[in-house]
C-alpha cells in the first residue's frame, strides 16, 4: 500500500507528490514576489504512476494553496494551462503569461543554475 502526499516544497520551488516520502511527481514555479504572482512551469508525474489522476490532483493543491496565498497564477507550463481551461473557477485568480514573465521565468532558473 502506498502513501500518497503533496506539499509545497519552497526551496526548491515545487509542489511535489510524494509516495512514502520519494517525490514521484512535482509542479515547479517561480514566484515573482514582488508582483505577487507564481509562474507554473512544469508539471510532471513518474511515468509509472500515470494514469491514477495524479496530475490534476498536484494541480489542485497547487492552485488552491496559491490562491490562498493570495498569489496570481501564471500558467506557462502547458498542463496547468489545460487544467485551468477546464476549471474556471480559477480564472480571476489567473493572468495569461507575457514576455515579460517568460524573460522573469528564465532569468530566474538561470540564476538557480548559476548557484
Amino acid at each position: 500500500m502506498t502513501t500518497i502526499t503533496i506539499s509545497d516544497n519552497p526551496q526548491r520551488s515545487r509542489f511535489e507528490v510524494l509516495d512514502a516520502g520519494t517525490v514521484i511527481g512535482q509542479a515547479a514555479y517561480v514566484d515573482d514576489v514582488g508582483a505577487g504572482q507564481r509562474i507554473f512551469s512544469h508539471t510532471e508525474i513518474n511515468e509509472e504512476y500515470g494514469g491514477r489522476g495524479l496530475a490534476g490532483v498536484l494541480a489542485a493543491q497547487a492552485l488552491d494553496e496559491t490562491t490562498a496565498a493570495g498569489l496570481t497564477i501564471v500558467p506557462v507550463c502547458p498542463y496547468i494551462k489545460k487544467y485551468l481551461g477546464n476549471h474556471p473557477g480559477y480564472a480571476a485568480h489567473v493572468v495569461a503569461p507575457t514576455p515579460a514573465h517568460l524573460r522573469f521565468l528564465s532569468d530566474s532558473l538561470a540564476q538557480r543554475v548559476r548557484q
